[in-house]
């Protein structure tokens, strides 16, 4: 980069629009839209840092399965000039007595500016640097050229890709390897009309660019200019550039195809993103199927159609499905016929299977397959499968005579010692996903009871933020067993998540098992659950209660927030629509109250909200700030004695009124907030608490409570015990102080 020593300042030229576009061979799909962001992104950023393009400038990414690509408004051709001032050396190295520069600064400078050095040193600066005053230099640094710049931020795009894995490949010279997510085989750079000489992945920029395989008009495709890019692709190269523009397109026809059959398509975002990421110029088309296989549980047939041939099954309007289907195809035949028949003979073939893994797993009941878990290892720590059910077996029948009593501990214990058994089955063996799905279907053919059956399928719910929870107590039952036996064994073999590793996903397990407990009230307390979790395992496992526990009440915290932000964000709407929008009683908790309510770790996670709503309350009452204050100060102060020289307080000992009446009001306010803390009313037992304030105030205005007679200093202290303790019981009400 050249330095400019003369002052003046470069200006850039006109900015244009920059396309840059890397044609390679078909990209993993289920990466293609994080892959293009990334390449868009990191593209757009290094180029605004760089002073290339305006921070506002626009980038619109482009993806298709053979393509990524950037398209970047208003991009300069070389960036500005920018003053810089840079460091040389000492005053006194730089400069003699007389103040003319040394042979050390001429060197310096003859280095940065050549022969103009001389005339620099006007330019020259003396400032303060810590205890010794330093020359600076002022000067002017030339912009970078767009070619220079692109290519450094088309390296940094192309070595930060998030690609788990690599390929290896030669270049056609036979001799230099390449590692890329794919092959690369053409690469295009276009600033306006005008070709940017970069390169990458052994290839030189250029204009050339290809369309779809069959359906383009030209196998090689000119580029005009950037602008040019998308129309191009579309019109000559039938290739619809954009990700999001084609996922709209194949929404819109699978809507349009399906309404004229009166169904509608499954909704799955992730399937319509795969096969967006598989398809150029799609065009959605309708097959059928025998309405014979519609006998088989059409869980299994909407996977079928999903995963193996990433058709879009279509429902009727009940949520039955229709023996009709949906295909994104990749050409437009004139006669879509045979493309229609081809699919439908593949599906056809994939459903007999299916049918035939339901016909044979029925011959079997599930209670017969239960012995052969002994032969499936479930974690060589822990045993087999049927060691681990018969785990969840005790968890749950102990969790059903808390909740029901012996009948519904029954019933859990029946629904827990086959929650298992399909793992055994050839269609859970073909379709994992299928796992306790299959286990209801096979439950209610040997002719259990339906909350039995919905109990086997349910254990696994929730199966993912935000999903399902069991329908009935017996599936809560085995839900919450299953979890708690994965969380205590995993953590008692030292298998407990870090950063961003979950293999046995037990965040989502401890998610799943607090959502249980909170969003069905269920009156369990946590601590007594992990503690039973625990001794099934005996000596088996190492003790994780306290590891556990912490680890549960994080994912609470994070719970509480998101839930209940999204909730108030429900409200808060609700409220702006009825134009009652300054309700103070609608708002979020804030992270103060919910660390003041976890800080106790209340044992009954359902009781939570509750507590939530009487902290936010108490916070609004005037007396909230003052009392949160003194109660911290309060803690602090016992904190630094000695608990075991407390006794019990001791009126006789009072020396002032300020103390006398701090008593009187705590024997007026404790039994009456304890009372209502005990029947669940916490809103009461905190609200009592505003009558603390004035004598509270007295009391650490006119008492000094660290003193040198023992016995005076023991009983104030204890006093102030009191007063912790009356004021902590709901929440900590010190986390809400400033």
């Amino acid at each position: 980069m050249d330095n400019a020593c003369d002052g003046e300042n470069s200006l850039t030229k006109a900015t244009k629009s920059l396309l840059v576009e890397l044609l390679v061979e078909e990209l993993p799909p289920k990466s293609l839209k994080k892959l293009s962001g990334s390449f868009a992104e990191e593209i757009a950023a290094s180029l605004k840092a760089q002073g290339l393009a305006a921070n506002d400038a626009a980038a619109i990414p482009f993806a298709s399965p053979r393509r990524l690509a950037v398209h970047i408004e208003s991009v300069a051709a070389q960036a500005a000039d920018k003053p810089v001032l840079q460091k040389l050396m000492p005053v006194a190295v730089g400069l003699d007595p007389d103040g003319q520069p040394t042979p050390a600064l001429l060197k310096k400078l003859s280095s940065l500016c050549g022969n103009a050095a001389p005339s620099t040193i006007p330019q020259l600066q003396r400032r303060p640097e810590g205890k010794v005053e330093t020359l600076f230099f002022d000067r002017l640094v030339k912009g970078t050229t767009l070619a220079e710049g692109l290519q450094k931020a088309l390296n940094g795009a192309l070595a930060r890709l998030p690609v788990a894995t690599m390929m290896t490949y030669q270049l056609s010279d036979g001799w230099t390897t390449v590692n890329f997510v794919r092959p690369a085989h053409s690469l295009v750079a276009l600033h306006g009309t005008d070709i940017v000489p970069v390169e990458a992945l052994g290839l030189t920029a250029g204009r050339e660019t290809r369309g779809h395989r069959f359906a383009a008009r030209t196998e090689k495709l000119m580029l005009t200019d950037a602008d040019s890019y998308q129309g191009q692709l579309e019109t000559e190269g039938a290739v619809i550039a954009s990700f999001d523009e084609r996922q709209d397109r194949i929404r819109q026809q699978l809507d349009a195809a399906s309404i004229e059959m009166h169904l509608k398509p499954v909704d799955d975002p992730a399937l319509l993103e795969e096969v967006t990421a598989l398809v150029e110029y799609p065009s959605v088309l309708t097959g059928k199927f025998d309405a014979a296989f519609l006998d088989v549980p059409q869980e299994c047939l909407i996977l079928t159609m999903k995963a193996n041939q990433k058709y879009f099954p279509l429902l009727e309007s009940s949520g039955k499905l229709a023996n009709k289907f949906c295909i994104v195809s990749n050409i437009r035949p004139t006669d879509s016929s045979r493309v229609i028949a081809g699919n439908e003979r593949v599906l056809r073939s994939r459903l007999a299977d299916a049918k035939f893994f339901f016909d044979q797993d029925r011959k079997k009941t599930l209670s017969s397959r239960v012995e052969g878990l002994r032969r499936v290892v479930y974690h060589n720590k822990l045993g087999t499968q049927a060691e681990r059910v018969e785990r969840i077996w005790a968890i749950a029948q102990d969790i059903g005579l808390q909740l029901g009593g012996t009948e519904l501990a029954a019933k859990a214990g029946e629904a827990a010692m086959l929650s298992k058994a399909d793992l055994l089955t050839g269609m859970v063996g073909e379709f994992p996903e299928l796992q306790g799905i299959m286990g209801r279907y096979y439950a209610k053919h040997d002719g259990l009871a339906d909350d039995v059956a919905d109990a086997i399928e349910d254990h696994y719910k929730p199966r993912f933020a935000g999903g399902d929870l069991p329908r009935d107590m017996p599936g809560i039952c085995v839900a919450l067993a299953d979890k708690l036996e994965s969380l205590a064994g995993m953590f008692g073999i030292g298998q407990i998540p870090t950063g961003d590793k979950d293999p046995f996903a037990l965040r989502r397990h401890a998610l799943g098992l607090i959502r249980i407990l909170v969003d069905k009230e269920l009156p369990l307390h946590l601590d007594k659950l992990i503690a039973q979790a625990v001794t099934i395992f005996g000596e088996r496992i190492s003790d994780p209660s306290d590891t556990l526990t912490d680890f549960i009440y994080e994912r609470l915290r994070y719970f509480l927030s998101i839930k209940y932000l999204d909730e108030y964000a429900r409200e808060s709407l609700t409220e702006r629509n009825n134009a009652r929008a300054a309700d103070a009683s609608i708002q979020a908790f804030s992270p103060q109250q919910i660390d003041a309510v976890l800080a106790l770790r209340p044992p009954r996670l359902s009781d939570v909200k509750k507590r939530l709503e009487a902290v936010r309350a108490f916070a609004r009452l005037p007396e909230a700030e003052s009392l949160a204050a003194t109660n911290k100060r309060v803690r602090n102060i016992l904190k630094k004695t000695d608990s075991a020289a407390r006794a019990a307080v001791n009126p006789r000992l009072f020396q002032t009124d300020a103390e006398k009446s701090l008593h009187q009001v705590l024997n007026k306010i404790v039994p009456l907030a304890d009372e209502a803390f005990s029947a669940g009313d916490y809103h009461a037992s905190l609200q009592s608490l505003a009558a603390l304030r004035t004598p509270v105030d007295d009391f650490f205005d006119n008492v000094m409570v660290n003193i040198e007679e023992e016995a005076l200093r023991n009983n104030r202290l204890a006093l102030l015990a009191r007063l912790e303790q009356a004021m902590n019981r709901v929440a900590d009400i010190s986390r809400l102080a400033a």
